[in-house]
């Protein structure tokens, strides 16, 4: 539900000037039942100037006159045509001139710490333009030597959960152009269909000198030991006995 500009001047104006219930009144201005009951006590808001809602175009006297016999009537913001489409609104926002001389810290920051970002997040996050962001990113910029990098949040320039939407959509945008090419890139998280699609590794580096003969499938034989195998099966091959008659050992005479 949408609600009135300047709430604690408006709730200020239905107190002093309607008898609506604090409880209305809360819901409408979207503030704490007790903080309504407050500003009628003089405890909250105190110095503030009631802020008309008729005579600013968000009441009608008639939802007023309504709210006042109906306690369970809940006021409903008058309809501005002029007024639809704003939150919609393009292009940078507005800064307030004492955080202007902040805007080249922060864009300074963004640039060191997310340079996956784009000039287009980054002017719309800061409210800066883009030959700016150019000029930093250039280290061109007439007082770069004296900028500092300072987080946006923390000056007020944008609130934490833009920064991080912006991020996440930049770094997602990066995620889906950048190709799977190197070793360094295969060792990445990437999706079933891309490391299907990855060509093997070679297990041994093809260059080192020395192992382009190398395999798996188990040492080379040896033809020369297998020769030499087969001629010394038996003992006697191997003694290689010459042949010939075997004289007898005279011990063995036995005519002695």
């Amino acid at each position: 539900m949408a609600k009135p500009i300047m709430a604690k001047a408006t709730a200020v104006w239905l107190v002093d000037n309607t008898t609506i219930s604090f409880k209305q009144i809360a819901d409408f201005v979207g503030m704490h039942e007790l903080e309504v009951q407050g500003i009628a006590d003089g405890d909250v808001a105190q110095g503030v100037k009631g802020f008309d809602p008729i005579s600013n175009n968000q009441l009608t006297q008639e939802e007023i006159d309504t709210a006042q016999s109906n306690p369970l009537h809940k006021l409903k913001l008058k309809f501005n045509a002029a007024a639809q489409g704003e939150e919609k609104r393009r292009g940078p926002r507005y800064t307030p001139l004492s955080k202007r001389q902040d805007r080249p810290a922060s864009i300074l920051w963004l640039v060191k710490f997310h340079p996956e970002l784009s000039d287009g997040q980054i002017s719309k996050l800061v409210g800066t333009t883009k030959p700016t962001i150019q000029a930093i990113r250039e280290r061109t910029h007439w007082n770069i030597a004296n900028i500092q990098p300072i987080d946006p949040v923390a000056l007020g320039l944008c609130k934490q959960s833009e920064l991080d939407a912006a991020v996440q959509k930049a770094a997602a945008k990066k995620a889906a152009d950048a190709p799977v090419m190197s070793d360094d890139e295969r060792r990445k998280l990437v999706s079933t269909e891309q490391s299907l699609g990855m060509d093997a590794e070679p297990k041994i580096p093809t260059a080192i000198e020395g192992l382009e003969t190398f395999t798996l499938a188990g040492d080379p034989v040896d033809e020369t030991a297998e020769e030499e195998k087969e001629t010394f099966a038996d003992a006697d091959s191997f003694f290689n006995l010459p042949d010939g008659p075997v004289e007898e050992d005279e011990d063995s005479d036995p005519q002695r």
